[in-house]
């Protein structure tokens, strides 16, 4: 049974332009088995609309305090004790101002009160306001009093800034939620390793070699990862994006460096994920000085690196073992032959070229594994991240409940 079935979700929407994300956080907590009634303030429906909630939760949506036909019969304290769980995501510094200061001047603060479920706040706000020694206490004085605060996260804000404040994305919240509740993610206890990213190969101080990948599919699968319960590792490349929350990003520049990471990190890992794309090759010989622009023409001699995903699968006391296959021709058989000749558990393979997923936010896998196949067709990163980690998790028990078989045989 999923650890949301049958559950009662309060979500309250405050006036954040993170309220876009809220109406697909209520799409992840039904598909998790949640029933979710939506409670938003006057300002969340400047940025969205009471209809869009009312679409995707199937429930009426309740706005004002003074509705006639409601409090007639003290809807308010209904919906106080109708819920398991009161979560408010985006939780803007005014909303969290006002709950620390016990005020019930709407229906979402008065049912906050009048509630003995589990609350949760999810904060989103400029990184300013969340550092403001004001914010800084009212956090503080919700926490003393066994609210839940989830994130904030770390990166990219509507203001232009970047920093701490930005509202988990609906995938976390949900599994934050199912932990709140009493359940637990897939891969709970499980830790997880994960690569991303490309590599660069210095050739002399200003230059080296390199490749269109940009991260962002190995950082989807870090956000997944955690969400899902997993303790997480990633191993980045030199990319710029801002790190999961809950993930431990250990950051590295070449492909022996990434390989000297891995090995420090992979005995203690049940999942080794390389979606990285480390370069095959380095220039044997890189030079101290800048190399000076004299001759017409310029020869680099190559030589192999090692290769870090065949090494982690030949171990003695290997992880289970996720292969990344980027190709421009022959997809499936080329990842197929890769999945056999470095002995993966699995292979994610797609197609890549001039105008297709480098840099991009969508894109589409094909799964194999010996026996089997799954087509993940186009979606966003994060949304094939996630159901990359339920196939995973799949195979994973899978080919536990095998090595447990055959041992007692």
């Amino acid at each position: 049974m999923d650890s949301l079935a049958g559950k009662k979700i309060l979500l309250g929407v405050t006036a954040g332009i993170a309220a876009y994300k809220s109406a697909d956080l209520v799409r992840r907590l039904r598909e998790r088995g949640a029933s979710v009634q939506v409670v938003m303030t006057d300002g969340a429906q400047r940025f969205v609309t009471a209809t869009t909630f009312q679409a995707v939760s199937g429930l009426p949506v309740r706005t004002d305090l003074w509705d006639a036909a409601a409090e007639a019969s003290m809807g308010h304290i209904e919906l106080a004790r109708w819920a398991d769980l009161v979560l408010i995501a985006p939780a803007t510094a005014d909303c969290i101002a006002r709950l620390a200061a016990g005020q019930a001047n709407d229906l979402l603060t008065t049912l906050c009160l009048a509630t003995t479920a589990p609350l949760a706040v999810a904060p989103a706000m400029n990184r300013v306001m969340w550092t403001h020694p004001a914010t800084v206490a009212n956090i503080a004085t919700l926490q003393g009093r066994g609210v839940t605060v989830f994130g904030p996260g770390d990166g990219a804000q509507a203001c232009g800034e970047t920093g701490e404040g930005r509202m988990l994305e609906p995938l976390q919240l949900t599994e934050l939620a199912a932990r709140q509740l009493g359940g637990r993610g897939a891969l709970a206890g499980r830790r997880v390793l994960i690569t991303a990213g490309p590599t660069r190969e210095r050739i002399d101080p200003v230059r080296f070699i390199s490749n269109r990948s940009s991260g962002k599919m190995g950082f989807a699968v870090a956000e997944a990862a955690q969400a899902a319960g997993a303790e997480v590792v990633l191993i980045a490349g030199p990319v710029m994006l801002a790190t999961p929350a809950g993930v431990q990003r250990i950051d590295v520049e070449s492909a022996a460096d990434m390989l000297a990471a891995v090995q420090q990190q992979v005995l203690a890992a049940d999942v080794f994920i390389s979606t990285a794309a480390v370069a095959d090759y380095r220039p044997s010989k890189p030079v101290a000085q800048k190399i000076k622009k004299n001759a017409t023409s310029l020869d680099i001699e190559v030589e192999r690196t090692i290769d870090i995903l065949a090494t982690v699968a030949a171990g003695a006391h290997r992880p289970f073992v996720v292969g990344f296959a980027a190709e421009t021709e022959h997809v499936e058989q080329n990842a197929r032959t890769k999945l056999l000749r470095k002995n993966l558990d699995l292979i994610a393979a797609n197609e890549v070229g001039d105008d297709k997923v480098f840099d991009k936010d969508d894109n589409a896998l094909l799964l194999l594994w010996r026996g089997g196949r799954i087509e993940l067709p186009p979606a966003s990163k994060r949304e094939l991240a996630r159901q990359l980690i339920e196939v995973i998790n799949e195979r994973l028990t899978t080919a536990r409940a095998a090595e447990q078989g055959s041992a007692v045989g």
